[in-house]
């Protein structure tokens, strides 16, 4: 252990709660300039995701975070804009490993038939979600993607494995409009679904 998180890879298990979104380029929150934001008709994608990291994995701990996608050759990539979690542990090793930019949060999950989830930083909420499971076929998520951060003015790009059954959810997402998700307030998402019992290999 370095630090007291382990050294990379991560392997993590748990379940996701995963949003699609559309934005404006122009709405982006803070991108980083080792990173061209992929776009479509001026409109950048961003996808957002609620993670409950549980036993077999490495680490337990809640998560939210918010990844806009990047352009990264045949690899599916993001970068991670926005990200909180509360576990010091994971906080520590995603900003000293990957150059994530992780703080400290209050997220409170619940379970059972439909989940729900909110997220506040000190005195302030940052949003709250509730997912309920749809009828149709699973998607299906990339098995290998990317995640590119900037470490000290670099890129540094991470691999990422994972498994799971993906499941088409159903969304209502609150977000508050000051926070520092607010250009996702007032927006809906394109569609989102539910990562059950995934497994994640993060890291080299």
């Amino acid at each position: 252990m370095m630090s007291g998180y382990p050294p990379q890879p991560w392997n993590l298990a748990g379940d996701a709660y995963l949003s699609v979104w559309t934005v404006p380029r122009a709405s982006l929150p803070r991108v980083p300039t080792v990173v061209r934001p992929v776009t479509l008709r001026g409109h950048a994608i961003v996808v957002t995701a609620w993670i409950d990291y549980t036993e077999p994995g490495e680490l337990s701990y809640h998560e939210l975070l918010s990844t806009v996608a990047v352009h990264g050759g045949r690899t599916p990539t993001g970068t991670i804009t926005e990200i909180w979690v509360d576990s010091e542990v994971s906080l520590a090793g995603g900003r000293e490993l990957w150059g994530i930019p992780k703080e400290l949060a209050t997220l409170e999950f619940s379970g059972g038939k439909a989940f729900t989830a909110s997220a506040s930083a000190g005195d302030d909420w940052i949003a709250t979600a509730a997912f309920s499971p749809r009828i149709g076929p699973p998607v299906g998520p990339p098995a290998a993607f990317a995640i590119a951060q900037s470490m000290s003015g670099t890129p540094l790009v991470t691999p990422v494995r994972s498994t799971g059954r993906p499941m088409l959810a159903s969304a209502s997402w609150n977000v508050n409009p000051n926070g520092p998700l607010g250009y996702l307030a007032d927006r809906r998402p394109l569609f989102s679904a539910h990562l059950k019992d995934f497994r994640l290999r993060f890291g080299s």
